[in-house]
């Protein structure tokens, strides 16, 4: 099954590092977090991957066209003809497609471009900057019994700022406390399955997929929901991209979920 990724915002809200890459390619302990993403689906047995491009999308073909180069030894032999040797240090069996799907193009659009890639067939779909330690299977299990056109993964994400316990009546604080994920709503956190009936619900580069084709299909009772109670991190800012890098380092980064 391919996995699509959205892969061609401007990241402005991570400008800091955005300026000079497109944000799926911001490191994360020394590799992109792209590559993370890679590896996260690659664990559940989905290798073959097709990535929209936009901002600065020659960065990311050009990482995947010297992945080998960039993680093996290399020998260059100028005494014959110039020939390079690349000692290969590692393996993926990954197929990935690149491809251009314009600078300005929204979520929806990208998604409408790429079309001709998927050949008909029900596909996963996810963004270039966040990672999870979903189970790929269960999510994808749970989506071919429900009849529904796209199934995506929802979180109840942790708040960034304590929480005060009010007394109403008396206009004070009683007591201070970590906000739980419990008192947060649902929201989406990608890593959707989709039927390629999704392609009907879309319409040219300004399309939202977020906004009409999947409020139709809420409408149409064709939107379905898997929920998610583990890790889930969206690399939005700096902030974001600070913590999943200590946690990286330190060993404790859940995402991680293959050898």
């Amino acid at each position: 099954m391919k996995v699509i990724i959205l892969a061609g915002g401007l990241g402005t809200r991570i400008s800091e590092e955005s300026h000079l890459r497109p944000k799926p390619m911001i490191e994360i302990g020394e590799r992109p977090i792209l590559w993370h993403i890679l590896k996260g689906f690659s664990a559940f047995g989905f290798n073959e991957f097709i990535i929209c491009c936009g901002y600065k999308g020659y960065v990311i073909k050009e990482y995947i066209a010297d992945y080998y180069l960039h993680g093996s030894d290399v020998t260059f032999d100028f005494t014959d003809g110039g020939r390079t040797i690349v000692h290969s240090n590692m393996s993926e069996p990954w197929k990935v497609t690149v491809v251009d799907t314009g600078l300005n193009t929204q979520t929806g659009g990208r998604l409408k471009r790429i079309a001709p890639y998927v050949n008909g067939e029900r596909f996963m779909l996810t963004y270039g900057d966040g990672v999870s330690n979903i189970d790929l299977n269960a999510l994808l299990k749970q989506h071919e019994g429900s009849g529904s056109t796209v199934t995506l993964t929802a979180i109840q994400p942790s708040g960034r700022y304590g929480v005060l316990d009010l007394d109403e009546d008396k206009n004070c604080v009683i007591g201070f406390r970590e906000k739980a994920k419990e008192d947060s709503n649902w929201i989406n956190a990608g890593f959707m399955v989709m039927e390629p009936e999704i392609f009907e619900y879309l319409d040219g580069d300004g399309c939202i997929l977020e906004r009409e084709p999947l409020e139709r299909l809420s409408a149409d009772r064709k939107l379905g929901v898997y929920r998610h109670r583990g890790f889930w991190k969206c690399m939005d800012t700096q902030r974001d991209k600070v913590a999943l890098e200590a946690l990286w380092n330190n060993g404790d980064a859940p995402w991680k979920v293959w050898e």
